[in-house]
């Protein structure tokens, strides 16, 4: 935005253009990935399949059920002889690696952070970074990179941002939602929990859907008034409750979201 007049620059015109302007190539990809990636690649194909927007959905279970009888003597399930043996032909039959390997294609990590700052001055300032959804479709664009979606700051009232299933927050413009709800005089949580309302609204309330994912909004006004929601009580680990972090200049603390649904939930 400084040196053009876009607002966003995508795929192999974003790698020429950064080059243009003297950044180095790096292959960031470390063997120790490689290898999980190809594992995860020898176990499933659970991106292409009809998302939860689709007539065509069914529940993940029955999807992987379907996936590994298709699948059998060929990848297999995650545990059997079949798909053991080939994990153990890609790791070097590493013990560890193969165990991790395990644990994040069960597990897939993801790494979301929204940061909203005020000043003494009602001064804004956000952010929202993230290393992206793992296993996603080459050429996936998750809302971090939206305006409005998983990021939007108003100088005269405030920001808001995400984390979770970035599509969900994208089909309601999240951010731009909360800032919108404070400037007619919401409070933060208030304005989070109407985002919210409006993720549930599009399956219905749902949740047999809705259970299929998580997602948390988070927003802060000009005056320092802070908030957060999420879709469960419960974090991305069924036993915590789903917190967000403050700091008001001097000590940290953790604060409970509020949750749209009072109950656990969300795709573990």
């Amino acid at each position: 935005m400084e040196r053009t007049n876009h607002t966003m620059i995508v795929g192999d015109g974003a790698r020429r253009f950064a080059v243009a302007e003297g950044f180095e190539e790096l292959n960031l990809l470390t063997e120790h990935s490689r290898k999980i990636w190809l594992a995860w690649k020898a176990s499933t194909s659970f991106n292409w399949r009809p998302g939860i927007d689709s007539p065509e959905w069914v529940g993940r279970s029955a999807a992987r059920n379907k996936e590994q009888t298709a699948t059998a003597g060929r990848r297999g399930a995650l545990h059997s002889p079949e798909f053991r043996e080939q994990l153990a032909d890609i790791c070097g039959h590493d013990e560890a690696l193969m165990a991790r390997a395990i644990q994040v294609i069960s597990d897939p990590p993801t790494g979301t952070i929204n940061c909203l700052a005020v000043n003494e001055k009602g001064e804004i300032s956000g952010t929202t970074t993230t290393s992206g959804l793992s296993w996603k479709i080459p050429g996936r664009v998750g809302d971090s990179p939206i305006i409005g979606a998983g990021l939007y700051v108003d100088g005269d009232v405030g920001g808001a941002g995400s984390t979770g299933k970035g599509e969900e927050n994208i089909k309601i413009s999240g951010g731009h939602t909360i800032v919108e709800m404070m400037r007619k005089g919401m409070s933060p949580t208030d304005a989070c929990l109407e985002a919210m309302h409006r993720v549930a609204r599009n399956y219905n309330n749902d949740k047999k859907k809705l259970a299929t994912f998580h997602i948390y909004f988070y927003a802060l006004n000009r005056d320092g008034v802070h908030g957060s929601a999420s879709l469960w009580r419960n974090g991305y680990e069924a036993e915590k409750r789903a917190k967000y972090a403050v700091h008001d200049g001097t000590e940290g603390k953790l604060m409970d979201c509020a949750a749209y649904f009072d109950e656990v939930g969300g795709d573990q």
